[in-house]
């Protein structure tokens, strides 16, 4: 199944699951995928930020794309190519297609300021990998550094038949949804879809802006699941109530430099994967944070997470 611009629910970004000694975990790959695919997950995304991906040999990171391809079956997984390098990016783009993978995932570098460096960087990219590979843009700039208004994404996508989705994850961003929704509007741009990142901190009004779903890496995916399907369904009060009572962990979670290490201990504690390490370097949590995050996850039980439960 090749990845189109009807793509839409809950695309979660995967964390690579590692031992405490730095290798890779398989089996909580596996446990992973299951719960992804109980949350109701229509897709996924891994080898992203959140997948430490620029620590992985190129051996370990085939190996987790077909570990992934094979485990979720027929849903879509999109591979983040991101690389320094063209020929690496082509290399992991074209094996990952080969193994059934629907699609890829590319940032831009860093580098890049004016907005001909971004769309020139994106057609070579596209040359590199190929037309016939349908891609992702993503568009982080707070960790990525690199701003890309409306008019450059539909520069991008008009420039490049193969680009069919944005993972949004701009803030403040509530506005560009709204842009590039009227660009498709007047027929300016041609349809692609849209889903948004940043944890699930502004996924209900990303909804209403007209986001297509979610996809990023917050540990309770059936909450993400739930209020896209809230939101599809009319329901916007009981999707507000349902995003209000996670907006506690959610905000914890998004501290820039312990985020995934915050990420990986509920994942650990819900019993998603079996270590929270991270491949060093990384980031910790100290145990008031852990105490924290376990004051966080107590209240889920009687709010949030007895709301999922009701869905």
């Amino acid at each position: 199944m090749l990845l189109d611009n009807k793509a839409s629910g809950l695309f979660p970004i995967a964390p690579t699951p590692f031992h405490p000694d730095g290798r890779l975990d398989t089996a909580s790959i596996d446990t992973l995928i299951a719960a992804y695919l109980k949350a109701g997950a229509t897709g996924i995304t891994v080898l992203g930020i959140m997948g430490e991906a620029p620590k992985m040999e190129a051996e370990e990171s085939l190996a987790i794309v077909k570990q992934f391809i094979k485990g979720m079956g027929k849903l879509p997984v999109i591979v983040g190519v991101s690389s320094p390098g063209f020929a690496a990016m082509r290399s992991l783009a074209r094996a990952s297609m080969e193994m059934g993978a629907a699609g890829v995932m590319i940032a831009p570098p860093p580098a890049l300021r004016t907005d001909d460096q971004i769309t020139g960087y994106y057609r070579q990219a596209i040359e590199a990998i190929g037309p016939d590979i349908p891609f992702v843009i993503q568009d982080y700039p707070l960790t990525l550094s690199v701003v890309m208004t409306p008019k450059v994404i539909r520069q991008i996508v008009q420039d490049n038949p193969s680009c069919v989705m944005l993972k949004h994850e701009d803030w403040p961003g509530l506005e560009k949804i709204s842009a590039l929704r009227g660009f498709q509007k007047d027929g300016s741009m041609r349809e692609i879809s849209i889903l948004t990142g940043n944890g699930g901190l502004f996924l209900d009004f990303e909804m209403e802006r007209g986001a297509d779903g979610a996809m990023t890496g917050y540990a309770f995916p059936e909450m993400l699941r739930g209020l896209v399907k809230l939101m599809n369904a009319g329901q916007r009060d009981a999707a507000h109530d349902l995003f209000d009572a996670h907006l506690p962990l959610l905000r914890y979670e998004q501290q820039q430099g312990v985020g995934l290490a915050v990420r990986k201990y509920v994942m650990m504690k819900r019993g998603m994967i079996a270590s929270d390490a991270q491949r060093k370097p990384a980031s910790a949590i100290s145990a008031v944070a852990r105490a924290e995050v376990d004051y966080l996850l107590a209240r889920l039980v009687n709010t949030g997470h007895a709301v999922i439960k009701a869905l």
